[in-house]
């Protein structure tokens, strides 16, 4: 039977890298964004796929998405919270450092949450959860310690969950990416994984029902952690 995935952020960047990909495997593949003009050359290219302009945010537009999903495919049977922002924040410059916080901390964090408990209570058996969050959940950048505070709440929701619905299968799957090639990264040096290479990593995970995805180096995060904190607390530094 043809999957039905529904991606939150679908049209650009990792979320258009995984929305590719669930497509080349024959998945039904619908996804939102907030910009007419991603969507619309989305739905030019992709004209089989569902492509929904919704804010995540807000409830309303949710349960829209939702109802849409419902009217065109009947069922949904994986959910990928990939929707996210990145706001570089100094403490110490004089600005005001925590303004637009609470969009942040709901796009990046809440939004996901209730869309997963919304998405839960229409398909209560659900075969598969995605969570896109960041190597940075682990570890927090310097530059953006807000973002690797609600990348960090939402790995925590990810693996609670995961126990939570493990009587009823459904696989929860966190994605931790290095630097990926996006336009959020546009003016950031450095090595840069693709979007494609991201999704590629994402898929394999999902198919083994693993609970996390490591692409890149992050996959070695977790172990430095463990036997070189310090040397990653240097690398940090710079971000």
């Amino acid at each position: 039977m043809q999957q039905v995935v529904l991606i939150t952020g679908g049209t650009q960047g990792i979320g258009l890298g995984l929305a590719k990909a669930f497509m080349a495997q024959g998945a039904a593949v619908a996804v939102c964004g907030r910009s007419d003009a991603p969507l619309n050359a989305f739905s030019r290219q992709y004209p089989d796929a569902l492509a929904i302009k919704a804010d995540v945010t807000d409830a309303t537009a949710r349960q829209a998405m939702l109802d849409a999903v419902t009217d065109r495919f009947g069922r949904l049977d994986i959910l990928v919270n990939n929707a996210g922002t990145f706001i570089e924040r100094n403490f110490l410059d004089g600005t005001d450092s925590i303004g637009d916080l609470e969009q942040e901390v709901a796009l990046n964090l809440t939004a996901p949450i209730h869309l997963t408990g919304e998405v839960l209570q229409r398909w209560r058996n659900l075969d598969a959860l995605v969570f896109v969050t960041s190597g940075l959940a682990l570890v927090s950048p310097t530059r953006a310690p807000t973002y690797g505070a609600v990348k960090a709440g939402l790995h925590a929701f990810a693996d609670g969950l995961r126990r939570q619905l493990a009587p009823n299968a459904t696989h929860v799957l966190e994605v931790l990416p290095p630097m990926v090639d996006t336009q959020m990264n546009d003016q950031r040096g450095g090595k840069k994984m693709t979007p494609a290479a991201v999704a590629e990593v994402t898929l394999k995970a999902l198919a083994q029902r693993r609970p996390l995805a490591l692409p890149g180096n992050t996959k070695l995060l977790p172990m430095l952690l463990r036997v070189a904190p310090k040397t990653i607390d240097r690398i940090v530094g710079k971000l």
